[in-house]
């Protein structure tokens, strides 16, 4: 469990109530991380949602030519979303998340997460504008880099 002052601190959570706050402070706790530890793999459950407070987190993709050949994808920087998946059937990883320096972030079980989600609509809807915004400037990244690839 962390603080609600801790959740207050981020825009990300702007906007949601006293008891939205509380309950999601309850399912959530901090992790601190030092550069290069892999938080996740491509492919595997998504079982918790981050939220960046510190650090850098480079997010790859294991390339067709198998998982020891990764593509850098995006950057997380402080107050980002990573493992949105966990919010977005059928909760599977679509990517690898690695500390790029030591990080410190939130991190959100995903299960009751989704539970609060079905309990709370306006912390739902809330919550998935932001990801969503999040995910739209991803792939606006993404676009640029195969654009520039293809010059």
């Amino acid at each position: 469990m962390i603080s609600i002052e801790l959740l207050r601190r981020y825009p990300f959570f702007g906007g949601l109530s006293e008891v939205e706050l509380k309950e999601l402070a309850m399912i959530s706790e901090e992790i601190h991380a030092p550069a290069r530890t892999v938080l996740f793999e491509e492919g595997q459950s998504a079982d918790a949602f981050y939220l960046l407070l510190e650090g850098t987190v480079d997010l790859l993709f294991n390339s067709p030519l198998g998982p020891e050949t990764q593509i850098h994808i995006s950057e997380v920087n402080p107050g980002e979303p990573f493992a949105i998946s966990s919010l977005i059937p059928p909760y599977i990883l679509k990517h690898t998340a690695r500390a790029a320096t030591s990080i410190h972030a939130i991190k959100i079980a995903a299960a009751p997460l989704r539970e609060l989600c079905r309990k709370h609509t306006h912390l739902c809807c809330a919550l998935m504008t932001r990801v969503a915004e999040a995910a739209m400037e991803r792939l606006e990244f993404t676009r640029v880099q195969l654009a520039a690839a293809q010059v």
